[in-house]
């Protein structure tokens, strides 16, 4: 990947920029543009090929230091796709490491933290321990000389913020978070090239629907074996406009091209969790940026018919046209994700992401062996953790009456 400038470069030498137009032989009701007589629909074909090949142009070696929360494979995923090896693996909860041990059983399995953070052979340590621990991980880690990628949300306090702030300034590593919902969902990884196109025309406004499943059937976000205490601690998740937040507000900052930005306002509810009063099941915030304004809604409300455990959506609002992507299932129509909707001047259009490549992996390992942030501002990184918790801080607690 050190050949790439950054993900627009990377994304065209995989062949897909030049996207694969063709009509489709279904149903006008079926594609949700019933009110178009021809509608245009789009198959994004990439070259899996050159793909596979950029990936094994870097290698280094990385290990885990806390998998509380699934989201690890994932992330684990990402930088295996930039060449990265795994090396090693700590875990504090028996039931989590023993899933890991499963999936990974040729992995050395370590008795402390420190094993991990001390290894002079580890370059990158992979965190997503229980939120509010993830910060002080990674300031180990980087003081060690290690580069990280926390999962969301990375930082919990606005204390661990301006830590982890002077870390990076005085050791020079990255610190990562890795906010999932835009950089591992192809149809926002594409969202993001139409707009550096001009598809759509300057960006205004952002607004993201974020529902979420507590106990899912099925799925892989991190509740399909239940829950662990920490989930309904805020002090130990983050609060839910922190946690679950820090994927939109990321967005936000990232399509608009905001610099700067500030909470306009923000709520928190128990609606429906009595047994846990301190859980917050329903958050939203609007947002305002030098570039952008923004709208985030949350929630834990998700119903077992969906098939999934969110039907996450994303509008972007342009001067010359909008997007809607359905991130994860297009209800009523297909349980499949990746669906993006761009309508401009001259069409409505229909793209298929399915087939996109994600970038952020061999980006990343790359940004590790060349020292550079072409994968994830890392400006951009952190004020999106320093707006959720400033939401969070300052949210107002609504009760609703019966």
């Amino acid at each position: 990947m050190s050949g790439f400038k950054d993900r627009r470069d990377f994304l065209k030498h995989a062949g897909m920029m030049g996207s694969v137009a063709m009509m489709a032989g279904m149903p006008e009701g079926a594609l949700a543009l019933g009110g178009l007589r021809n509608p245009v629909v789009e198959d994004a074909v990439v070259s899996s090929a050159a793909q596979a090949a950029d990936a094994q142009k870097n290698h280094i070696k990385f290990a885990v230091c806390g998998m509380s929360h699934d989201h690890i494979y994932g992330m684990i995923g990402a930088v295996q796709r930039g060449g990265g090896e795994l090396v090693a693996a700590w875990g504090g909860e028996e039931d989590k490491l023993a899933g890991f041990k499963k999936r990974f059983p040729d992995v050395k399995i370590v008795k402390t933290q420190d094993e991990i953070i001390n290894d002079p052979q580890v370059q990158l340590v992979l965190t997503s321990q229980i939120a509010n621990e993830r910060a002080g991980i990674g300031i180990r880690a980087m003081k060690s000389g290690k580069d990280v990628l926390s999962d969301k949300p990375g930082i919990t306090t606005l204390d661990d913020l301006a830590k982890i702030r002077k870390t990076i300034a005085e050791t020079k590593r990255i610190y990562a978070i890795m906010y999932s919902e835009l950089l591992e969902v192809k149809a926002a990884v594409y969202a993001g090239e139409l707009v550096k196109q001009g598809a759509i025309g300057k960006v205004i406004q952002t607004i993201n629907i974020a529902p979420h499943q507590i106990f899912q059937n099925g799925g892989v976000a991190g509740g399909g074996t239940g829950r662990p205490e920490w989930f309904w601690v805020p002090e130990q998740y983050g609060g839910i406009l922190c946690d679950i937040g820090s994927h939109q507000v990321d967005q936000f900052l990232f399509y608009t091209g905001s610099k700067q930005a500030e909470v306009v306002t923000s709520q928190i509810a128990n609606v429906r969790h009595p047994k846990r009063p301190k859980f917050q099941d329903f958050g939203d915030m609007v947002l305002r940026g030098d570039r952008g304004l923004g709208y985030v809604r949350l929630d834990w409300f998700t119903p077992d018919g969906l098939g999934t455990w969110g039907d996450g959506r994303l509008f972007l609002l342009g001067t010359e046209g909008y997007i809607e992507i359905r991130k994860y299932a297009d209800v009523g129509v297909k349980k499949q994700g990746n669906n993006l909707f761009i309508v401009d001047n001259k069409q409505a259009r229909y793209v298929d992401c399915n087939q996109m490549p994600l970038p952020f992996g061999p980006q990343f390992v790359a940004d590790i062996v060349n020292r550079t942030h072409t994968a994830q501002d890392q400006d951009e990184c952190l004020l999106a953790a320093q707006l959720v918790i400033e939401a969070q801080n300052k949210a107002k607690w609504v009760t609703l009456e019966e």
